[in-house]
């Protein structure tokens, strides 16, 4: 049996981006890190340097219609980085709607008080792992 690396799955914003990897056996999501943006890459290549990863989920901002929203303008030029900088990576966008939303549902739902929800690392990790976990039970995934 080949040996798989992780998924990583990235909820990129413009001061803070969460990031949420998947075990080794890619069976449970699980929140990462909130980063500042502008350290994105150097802590991208530090955990690149100690994990196997195979895929990166970028989560893809879009509208109720499901068209890319005004935000997608600054994740795009970051996917080419990316796409760049690890070209033996599989790298792929996900659909991002109302993980924010469900993020908050989640913190509320598991105690969380008012002060830590305000809290936008926490949200931002828990939306990262809100989209990994969403693509690991997509149809995008299952059907490799």
């Amino acid at each position: 049996m080949a040996i798989m690396g992780r998924i990583l799955a990235i909820d990129y914003g413009l001061r803070r981006t969460g990031v949420a990897v998947s075990d080794p056996l890619r069976i449970i999501a699980g929140g990462l890190e909130t980063v500042p943006t502008n350290q994105l890459d150097a802590w991208l290549a530090g955990y690149m340097a100690k994990e196997v990863v195979d895929i990166i989920v970028v989560g893809k901002p879009t509208t109720v219609r499901g068209e890319a929203s005004e935000s997608f303008a600054a994740i795009a030029p970051f996917v080419e980085r990316l796409r760049k900088t690890y070209p033996d990576k599989e790298i792929v966008f996900h659909d991002e709607r109302f993980t924010s939303v469900l993020a908050h549902r989640a913190m509320i739902d598991g105690g969380m008080r008012k002060m830590q929800r305000r809290d936008k690392a926490v949200v931002d990790k828990i939306s990262a792992t809100i989209i990994l976990q969403s693509y690991m039970e997509s149809r995008d995934y299952l059907e490799r």
